[in-house]
């Protein structure tokens, strides 16, 4: 028996791995030991799917193709820039500051180098004509480039010491006791007491309630006389230490006449130090 069925194919019975139309396409076997059919639908959904991975594969070839295309001609840019080179001064060895270009050129510590063009820096120098008297600002190492930005008329030596914003540094020759037996360093606070004399007598006063001790300096022996009550003079050499100190104006202007007309002592403070001016301490107020 045959029976009509729009959607179906009847397969090859023939052989031959294809399909054939039957005598009438619209008609499907249907007794036993017929060819086997397949519904057409499902055989134009597989054409159809075949047909859009094909395309999806040309599309995936064609943009692989463009990504190594961009690929090879950013290496080729990178490699004509690497060995696209100029030459530039750069230093062979420390160039100290305050030295002249002319100075390290005569003493061997330039020389031109070949440098990539897109490692040259703005202001790279190719000769020293221009700037052969000028001297080094900072201190240059051997591989860095001679740029003219750090070369001028002087050269100003940093300074080592941390001068806080709007104050000044001076120094002070303390002796041992004096510096609280050499535990005052850099960095810490003390109270500066004067040990003087006016026409009432001896006194020892508080002068500064808090500075910073920014710098100590070397020890050294300083000779020192005293005369006696019977009026003979000794000398004894005693250790002294530069202590420098961060002030403004006018505080340092009180430690100068001080240091000057008595003797300065420090007193090393913690956070928790409390100090308040005072009359001090004289003869007719020690007990």
């Amino acid at each position: 028996m045959w029976s009509r069925d729009p959607n179906l194919l009847l397969l090859n019975p023939g052989g031959g791995g294809g399909w054939r139309p039957s005598a009438a396409a619209h008609l499907r076997p249907t007794a036993p030991g017929c060819p086997s059919a397949v519904p057409l639908g499902k055989v134009l959904a597989t054409v159809a799917h075949r047909k859009f991975l094909l395309i999806g594969a040309v599309l995936a070839a064609v943009a692989g193709a463009a990504l190594v295309f961009l690929y090879v001609r950013s290496a080729d840019a990178r490699a004509e820039s690497r060995f696209d080179t100029i030459q530039v001064l750069r230093a062979t060895a420390p160039i100290e500051a305050g030295e002249t270009l002319t100075a390290a050129s005569q003493g061997g510590k330039i020389a031109l180098q070949n440098v990539p063009r897109d490692q040259v820096l703005p202001d790279a120098l190719s000769s020293i004509d221009s700037l052969g008297d000028q001297v080094a600002l900072v201190k240059i190492y051997p591989g860095e480039q001679i740029i003219s930005s750090k070369f001028g008329s002087t050269a100003v030596a940093p300074s080592a010491l941390q001068i806080p914003k709007g104050q000044i540094a001076i120094s002070v020759n303390l002796a041992d006791t004096a510096r609280v037996a050499g535990f005052v360093n850099p960095g810490s606070e003390v109270a500066i007491f004067l040990n003087g004399t006016d026409d009432k007598g001896p006194y020892t006063r508080l002068l500064l309630d808090r500075v910073t001790v920014i710098g100590v300096g070397s020890t050294t022996p300083v000779a020192t006389t005293t005369t006696g009550e019977d009026g003979q003079a000794t000398t004894e050499s005693l250790p002294r230490t530069l202590m420098t100190l961060a002030l403004d104006q006018k505080d340092a202007e009180r430690v100068m006449f001080a240091s000057t007309n008595g003797e300065l002592a420090f007193a090393l403070l913690t956070s928790d130090s409390k100090l308040a001016p005072e009359d001090g301490v004289d003869a007719k107020s020690l007990f």
